[in-house]
């Protein structure tokens, strides 16, 4: 165990005002996180025992209506809400102040990296004039989400060669698959993603991929002779290989079946560490990062699921015999380095 606990970065949360929630693309008025959930809300989820040593978050763009990408209305509309947290101007009623903009690290917006190199352009302009330079600097990559769209999106030419451009221009890309839900296609995919976007590019130059949420696996099997688990096991070690990326420790409440939700950490711990043990084995805690994936955690698990999965990612350092170092990197210092954080 640490003599003292390092300094946490999440890497992975997502924050929206109330105001703002008719434009989120997943959330119907029925929708259990169809209310505010802001930076102080997010420190109330986290408690007063985690804050002292929380440096801050990374926040990751919300999934908003953007039209198949051809309209851009609520993903600028977006990152002016992250200008407004990142230089604490809030409007009334947002659930930030302006003693917030320091836990704000780094930004994640959408980014429509599918319709190829000149619109992506016109895109990334609009978004720099959005936010401003105070703000734009905090913005250290983009990510589209794949899990729900056809098979084949992240194969085509335009794709890649939107990739090649964010590496180009130092960004990361943020990576958000589904094996669970969609199939082994999509980690047989992402595989090839990764390697046609770096071929025949120059070192410096090849884009950093961050992946979300062990790229959500179906922990919802008991043996791990399924095949589904052989194929995302295979898929981690494969992914791993390459330098250029990294995996968030984040995501795995929305993968469990509900009754487990509802158990203790020591409970959950126990149910998915041949997961655990997998990419802990493949990355390693120098590319391996903690992320919440607050307020998405808090479905079906309730408010004290940020310091649930806390307490988990802390049994895995534990059980990994993690030393000092490394603990301080999976906490904070890889979050660092893949999105180059200025703290």
């Amino acid at each position: 165990m640490p003599t003292s606990t390092p300094p946490i970065i999440d890497s992975h949360i997502h924050l929206y005002p109330s105001s703002e929630i008719p434009s989120l693309a997943w959330c119907p008025p029925s929708h259990p996180l169809a209310s505010q959930h802001s930076v102080t809300e997010y420190l109330a989820a986290a408690g007063p025992a985690a804050t002292p040593n929380l440096s801050g978050f990374v926040l990751i763009e919300s999934d908003r209506h953007n039209a198949s990408s051809a309209d851009w209305t609520a993903p600028l509309q977006e990152v002016a809400w992250m200008r407004r947290l990142a230089t604490g101007a809030p409007r009334e009623g947002e659930g930030h102040s302006a003693a917030d903009a320091r836990l704000c690290l780094g930004l994640v917006p959408w980014t429509p990296v599918l319709l190829g190199p000149e619109k992506l352009g016109a895109y990334l302009e609009a978004a720099e004039e959005e936010a401003g330079p105070e703000t734009w600097r905090l913005v250290k990559g983009f990510r589209y989400l794949l899990q729900d769209k056809e098979n084949g999106t992240a194969l085509g030419e335009g794709f890649i060669e939107g990739l090649k451009v964010l590496g180009r221009r130092g960004y990361v890309f943020d990576v958000g698959v589904d094996q669970h839900r969609r199939g082994r296609v999509q980690l047989e995919e992402l595989v090839e993603m990764i390697d046609r976007a770096h071929e025949g590019v120059e070192e410096g130059e090849k884009l950093v991929f961050v992946l979300n949420h062990l790229c959500k696996p179906d922990l919802t099997i008991l043996n791990q002779t399924d095949p589904s688990f052989i194929a995302w096991r295979t898929a981690m070690f494969t992914l791993s290989k390459c330098r250029k990326t990294y995996m968030k420790l984040s995501g795995c409440f929305a993968e469990l079946p509900d009754k487990l939700k509802e158990r203790s950490a020591e409970d959950i711990f126990s149910a998915i560490l041949p997961w655990l043990a997998v990419v802990v084995a493949a990355f390693g805690p120098s590319r391996l990062m903690f992320g919440s994936d607050w307020p998405v955690c808090t479905v079906g698990v309730g408010e004290e699921s940020w310091k649930k999965w806390h307490r988990i990612v802390d049994m895995v350092c534990d059980l990994a015999g993690l030393s000092e170092q490394d603990q301080a990197m999976l906490w904070g210092g890889t979050a660092k380095e893949a999105y180059k954080l200025e703290c």
